[in-house]
């Protein structure tokens, strides 16, 4: 008899044991402000992307992770692939601390000659910042399934107090590794032959001056028949929208120097918006340069209205340098793979807008829009999207203040987001608005102009709130053209995923 209830109560346990893991499982992605097809972690907390490397047909995408809170804390580097750049798949953590501290931001390259003794045959070497601020290395022989760190580390002691996220990329002219990575407010840049053994040969310190520089990047890019190089650098204050934000320079580099081509004083952002951060590129593409950013801010990433996780990734981005009246400027459109999340739901031509119309039958919380303007006379003209009535996201043109707008509630059921900026702007001025929006369950980004602006924020809005209004204030606008599409969620298979990775 007491076999038989032991029995009883064990299959009892079972079955309770499996109910919640299903339910836990059918939760997961499903959670309120959950993104729907922007890359974030099944549970804990992440920022800056770090490691992205294209090999053997798949993108990675490394993290800085905390798998145990969702607050920052001893950082790890989550992981994951994807055949696509959109639908991902979250490995086992890649990397944990060691003896020497957490895994702060680095790099991931390719190392087919083996250069470094450390992939016979080639394959994936890892390098990064320790959380002291010195430099280790890591390399994988299994596609970045597992790693084996350096018995050598760190190979770069910490040289100063703020000394990190080195970004390495093979030099071909010079035949030799370079290293840029983020000093104080300045960039440095090594070079090495076999990524161990680290040379400073040059530093750099121009354009917005304030704060901590962060996460460079530096790649060549094609225009007018020229090589250009592209250096990206974060920095933690003062940029447009408040908190941190990406600059860029446009220059030449020699393998030892960068030399930018615009005055020292001149500052060109990246993103206008407050939500765009840490932001670098993929080694290894023979074709393209894609571009991803962490989708949030420090003034107020601890504070987001999520449960079971923090932090989420921009849409993947591609980079490309045009000519403008100003000089030549980047310009980013969202990686094509995209268009495979499509379903249409309207095209619309040669609406006149005159105060505020609601497009017909177009209800959403996974958008994406694409829209011109002629201007007309309105003092202001713009899309709503997330809105039910004043519950709603605002992206907003003033032509009179040359300002291309997004505004957004800081309040979420009664309780205000500490620092969570509710209105902010890039500078644009023409009689004819571009736009194109990717509306999530908790951001939008913006990319206006053919791409020469962006505008990436989080938003928090009531997860009823789903229509999408045009509007055109105190005169009238002539929309020209209208495209809406529904995007396709990409978590269905990550819905049954253990949640072993957060422990």
């Amino acid at each position: 008899m007491m076999k038989r209830l032991h029995l009883l109560v064990f299959v009892f346990l079972f079955f309770l044991t499996a109910s919640v893991t299903m339910a836990q499982d059918n939760t997961l992605y499903s959670e309120p402000y959950r993104p729907q097809y922007h890359y974030s972690p099944p549970c804990g907390w992440m920022n800056d992307p770090n490691g992205m490397v294209y090999y053997e047909g798949e993108y990675h995408l490394f993290y800085q992770f905390n798998p145990k809170d969702i607050f920052p804390g001893p950082m790890h580097w989550g992981h994951a692939v994807s055949p696509d750049l959109i639908h991902w798949e979250t490995l086992p953590i890649a990397l944990y601390p060691d003896e020497i501290g957490p895994i702060w931001s680095g790099t991931v390259v390719v190392d087919d000659r083996n250069t470094s003794g450390l992939v016979p045959g080639g394959g994936l070497v890892a390098i990064y910042s320790y959380q002291n601020q010195s430099q280790g290395v890591a390399a994988s022989m299994d596609r970045g399934r597992t790693w084996v760190k350096y018995d050598g580390n760190p190979v770069i002691d910490a040289l100063e107090k703020d000394f990190r996220d080195p970004k390495v990329f093979w030099h071909e002219a010079t035949n030799q590794w370079v290293m840029i990575i983020a000093v104080g407010q300045k960039a440095q840049f090594f070079t090495s032959p076999n990524l161990l053994d680290w040379e400073l040969v040059s530093s750099f310190a121009e354009g917005h001056l304030a704060g901590v520089w962060e996460v460079p990047d530096i790649f060549p890019m094609e225009i007018n028949g020229q090589t250009k190089w592209v250096l990206l650098m974060s920095v933690s204050t003062l940029a447009p929208a408040s908190g941190g934000g990406v600059q860029y320079f446009i220059g030449d580099f020699d393998g030892r120097t960068f030399t930018n081509d615009n005055p020292p004083t001149t500052v060109l952002w990246l993103d206008y918006g407050p939500d765009n951060y840490a932001g670098t590129t993929w080694n290894n593409l023979a074709d393209r340069r894609v571009y991803i950013g962490w989708m949030s801010n420090w003034q107020y990433a601890g504070s987001t209205p999520t449960a079971q996780w923090r932090g989420a990734m921009t849409l993947p981005r591609v980079l490309q340098l045009v000519e403008t009246a100003d000089g030549i400027r980047l310009a980013q459109s969202v990686a094509e793979e995209a268009a495979a999340l499509r379903q249409p739901l309207g095209q619309w031509d040669a609406q006149a807008l005159e105060g505020e119309w609601v497009v017909p039958d177009v209800h959403g919380r996974r958008l994406e829009i694409i829209a011109e303007f002629e201007v007309g006379t309105a003092e202001r003209l713009g899309i709503d999207v997330q809105s039910n009535g004043t519950d709603r996201t605002r992206i907003v043109y003033n032509p009179a203040r040359s300002q291309l707008l997004i505004g957004r509630s800081d309040t979420v059921d009664g309780s205000t987001i500490p620092s969570f900026n509710p209105a902010f702007g890039a500078p644009l001025s023409d009689t004819r608005l571009k736009l194109h929006i990717f509306v999530d369950e908790s951001s939008v980004e913006v990319l206006a102009q053919d791409g020469l602006i962006s505008l990436s924020a989080q938003t928090f809005v009531n997860p009823a709130s789903d229509g999408l209004r045009l509007f055109a204030e105190n005169g009238s606008a002539q929309l020209t053209h209208l495209e809406v599409y529904a995007l396709d969620e990409i978590w269905a298979a990550a819905r049954t995923q253990s949640l072993d990775l957060c422990g």
